[in-house]
């Protein structure tokens, strides 16, 4: 039995089982309506570029040739990198997987000169919070606040030569309701998007 790692995109046939895994999972949480074109045009929000060097990666774990488990980031800055699209088969799941993915996104993270790991995960999705609080990631929410009152959970974790540096970010107040909570995350997003297409831009990865 041997596990690898292999760089990849959302695109490539050996990342097919990661993107449908994670289609199923969200919108059989969530709803495949819970969102415009539900979760597969969030997972394609972005160009496949933004998961590249020299701003991202994106990865699979193998075994056997068999894709099981894998990941991703994309740049926020020039200091922070955002994990997405953490991933594990169920077939394999509770063999570490997921914390092994992780680990080697910060590692090439790192690489590329981020000092800072930024993740969100669901608020339907609490073992993907106990992992990211597993793994030393700090939550910007109010951990004794409903999580529906968020939805979206955030995380941030310092890496690389940061490693050692204190998280600084503000704890994000609870919204008054889930309804609340959405608008905030969908205006989140759209301003996040813009400046990583910007970004992007910038950098010549896109074309302006």
């Amino acid at each position: 039995m041997t596990d690898v790692f292999i760089r990849s995109s959302h695109h490539d046939d050996p990342a097919h089982p990661l993107v449908e895994g994670l289609i199923r999972e969200y919108d059989g949480r969530y709803g495949a309506n819970s969102r415009p074109g539900g979760a597969r045009s969030e997972l394609f929000r972005y160009p496949s570029e933004a998961f590249q060097p020299p701003l991202g990666d994106f990865i699979l774990l193998q075994r056997d040739g068999r894709t099981i488990a894998g990941g991703a980031f994309m740049s926020h800055d020039d200091e922070t990198a955002e994990l997405k699209r953490i991933w594990t088969d169920g077939d394999v799941r509770r063999q570490g997987l997921a914390e092994r993915v992780v680990a080697e996104l910060e590692v090439r993270a790192a690489a590329l000169g981020y000092t800072r790991a930024y993740l969100t995960t669901g608020f339907r999705q609490p073992e993907a919070t106990a992992l990211y609080l597993k793994l030393g990631y700090r939550p910007l929410f109010d951990v004794a606040a409903d999580p529906a009152l968020y939805r979206s959970l955030p995380f941030e974790k310092q890496i690389g030569r940061a490693a050692a540096r204190p998280d600084a970010s503000p704890v994000k107040p609870p919204a008054e309701s889930l309804e609340a909570a959405t608008a905030r995350v969908a205006v989140i997003k759209q301003e996040q998007e813009a400046r990583i297409l910007a970004r992007l831009t910038h950098h010549g990865v896109l074309a302006a």
